[in-house]
């Protein structure tokens, strides 16, 4: 059987790291600014589409977030979230995911007078529609930013609270990790576990592994988007082995945001290799111009993982999907029967 991209393509994943606004086609781009009357340095999709991608332009964390301006600028009003969120949902559809959970921060989206509610009704709007014409299952991931106040993180944590049920499966912290520890957005993350929701960090992949350390012992992390450094400090990592706290890893993004120097020196395979939980994760579909199916290539590629390896990581991000267990149960059980009948993969691990 040929690990190709087409395969790829059509098999079942999840996908639990995917960012809203750095996730838009490169035609709704255009359309949206020519409605919204703003601005674009170029009307051309290709050259468009290279201004908007990171490409080869490598830089840090920071340079990475810059590439967000245009898209943000084009975000604030309910009808282009709902668009962008629908548009978004189908595109993971048509590459084979099942089941997708997408992230955004409501106060990023508020210039032109449009409430924080409001987008999140919008998003989930466009996300409805998805599941409908689909059948595919979708959550909204709401972000609190490191460098914007923390009282901002405990008002978004506590919307998210209101919108628990509503389409509101968790909640995150995002946004330039040095110099912004995720202890000062404790309080919004206290909010959140008292009120049983789920929690994901951006941690360990700007800054070390304290980073990561925050994340979890303050803020009560169950999984950690990226955690590219953990594997420097030892002892934490074999506590996130064992307590099963997944890694929400994306490949392109990392080298793009220089977390790791190369693909080669990413040590996706070397957690694999330890049993930690890992997933595959695209981060920005359009800023980091890639596809999950084009994740899971990069993987083989890149670390020679063979197919009883892909059936482990796509199991990986149903189980840490941020749904019921009985729920998480019954997609993985649907996932192992169409891998079993359609692609002849067996003896999946789901312990």
């Amino acid at each position: 059987m040929k690990l190709d991209l087409d395969f790829f393509q059509h098999l079942p994943k999840a996908e639990l790291h995917c960012h809203l606004d750095g996730s838009l086609r490169v035609p709704t781009v255009i359309e949206l600014a020519t409605q919204q009357k703003v601005d674009l340095p170029t009307k051309d999709p290709t050259a468009l589409h290279g201004m908007m991608s990171i490409g080869e332009r490598l830089g840090t964390l920071e340079s990475y977030l810059d590439l967000f301006n245009l898209p943000l600028s084009l975000l604030q009003i309910p009808e282009a979230l709902e668009r962008v969120a629908y548009e978004l949902a189908e595109d993971a559809w048509n590459e084979g995911v099942r089941y997708i959970e997408i992230r955004y921060s409501p106060v990023l989206h508020t210039r032109q007078g449009m409430t924080a509610a409001e987008s999140i009704e919008a998003v989930k709007l466009g996300l409805d529609r998805a599941e409908n014409d689909f059948g595919m299952r979708t959550g909204i991931i709401i972000c609190g930013i490191r460098s914007i106040s923390p009282e901002v993180s405990l008002r978004l944590a506590d919307l998210s609270v209101q919108f628990k049920h509503k389409g509101v499966v968790g909640f995150d912290l995002a946004g330039a990790e040095e110099n912004f520890p995720a202890k000062h957005h404790q309080e919004a993350f206290s909010l959140i576990l008292k009120n049983n929701i789920n929690t994901t960090l951006h941690a360990g992949e700007a800054f070390g592994p304290e980073s990561i350390h925050q994340a979890i012992h303050y803020c009560g992390a169950h999984r950690i988007g990226h955690g590219t450094r953990l594997m420097e400090d030892q002892e934490l990592m074999h506590y996130v082995n064992d307590h099963r706290l997944t890694l929400e890893m994306c490949l392109t993004s990392n080298v793009h945001t220089r977390s790791v120097r190369s693909l080669k020196e990413h040590p996706f395979k070397y957690y694999f290799d330890q049993g930690i939980r890992v997933t595959l994760n695209t981060d920005n579909r359009l800023v980091s111009n890639t596809t999950l199916s084009r994740e899971y290539l990069i993987a083989k590629e890149t670390f020679g993982l063979q197919l009883d390896d892909f059936r482990d990581i796509i199991i990986n991000g149903f189980k840490a999907a941020f749904i019921s267990h009985q729920e998480r149960r019954e997609i993985i059980k649907g996932v192992i029967e169409e891998l079993e009948s359609e692609f002849g993969i067996k003896q999946l691990i789901v312990a």
